[in-house]
């Protein structure tokens, strides 16, 4: 029963991260709509589901390190795991409410930069952690090209 609740506290982290995000910028999407889109943006449904997975494999992975507690570097690992947390959570209040897309590009290019150390340290720890957070990396990595590419087209 302790693993179960460990695993839910683990996950509802970055859910609540990402819901509160969304609950901020919710009011904004009317605008986005407004803006000119490249070719490969994908259509304004797919991200909540996206991020409700990412979230999940997140939170899990993280568990999945924090178990690990007498190896030394989960400190390390976890810090980069909060510290990119907090900047997923800037990045769509920046991007969305601020609509400062040149200032989100570069947070969003710091937030990729933590989330491939996170990577690599949960890797280091628990591969399946590691693994788990691939997905994440890919799916923000489209998002800096679709975040600069928004942004050069509004300009």
């Amino acid at each position: 029963m302790k693993k179960i609740r460990n695993i839910f506290i683990s996950i509802s982290i970055p859910l609540v991260i990402g819901l509160t995000s969304a609950y901020l910028t919710a009011g904004t999407m009317e605008a986005y709509k407004k803006l000119v889109q490249p070719s490969f943006a994908p259509p304004g449904w797919i991200f909540g589901p996206v991020w409700l997975i990412l979230y999940i494999w997140m939170g899990y992975a993280s568990y999945r390190v924090w178990k690990n507690r007498s190896n030394v570097k989960i400190k390390s690992a976890l810090t980069f795991y909060g510290t990119q947390l907090v900047f997923n959570f800037f990045w769509s209040l920046i991007f969305f409410r601020y609509q400062m897309r040149g200032f989100a590009f570069v947070e969003i290019l710091i937030l990729l930069i933590l989330i491939v150390v996170t990577t690599i340290k949960f890797y280091k720890i628990d591969k399946i952690a590691g693994y788990l957070l691939f997905p994440y990396l890919a799916w923000v990595s489209f998002a800096s090209l679709l975040n600069y590419s928004v942004w050069m087209l509004n300009k």
